[in-house]
């Protein structure tokens, strides 16, 4: 599909939004690539984020494939609002074996409030990309909220 963004600056502030994620330099993840609805982050082996047998953790296949929906919906949201993901299914397919993780989501709906996005995780291995995992994740859009706002739930 060919979406359009609601303002110009969208790739901007997406970039910002992946900087302050403190996770995603934790982990080593890279923003590859942002488009109208559509996102790719990339994750580079390193053996601090493996399981028991040398494989990619499960847990690190789903935050990319998480962040990469979220920041595809993220694209097309208004400027002034910021996201969250509220509902999100995964299936592993395969062992995240390999020197790298691949992560492209793209919209499937840009609702007023919910989006609903795709995400497909591929392993990189001896220059062959397999895939590895596939989601679908439901985000809602917070208008008139600012995403580097650390006050954004009362926490009472």
């Amino acid at each position: 599909m060919n979406f359009k963004p609601k303002f110009p600056n969208f790739r901007k502030k997406v970039e910002a939004s992946f900087q302050r994620q403190k996770f995603m330099e934790l982990i080593h993840a890279k923003l590859t690539d942002v488009k109208p609805g559509y996102c790719e982050i990339q994750i580079p082996y390193h053996s601090t984020l493996t399981q028991q047998h040398g494989f990619f953790h499960a847990g690190i296949i789903s935050t990319i494939a998480d962040n990469a929906a979220g920041y595809a919906g993220f694209s097309l949201m208004e400027e002034d609002s910021t996201v969250l993901t509220v509902e999100f299914k995964l299936n592993l397919m395969s062992p995240g074996d390999g020197d790298l993780l691949i992560a492209k989501a793209h919209v499937l709906k840009n609702g007023r409030t919910l989006t609903i996005c795709r995400s497909e995780v591929f392993i990189r291995q001896n220059g062959i990309e397999k895939l590895c995992a596939a989601s679908q994740t439901t985000l809602i859009e917070l208008k008139n909220q600012s995403d580097n706002n650390q006050t954004l739930f009362n926490k009472e």
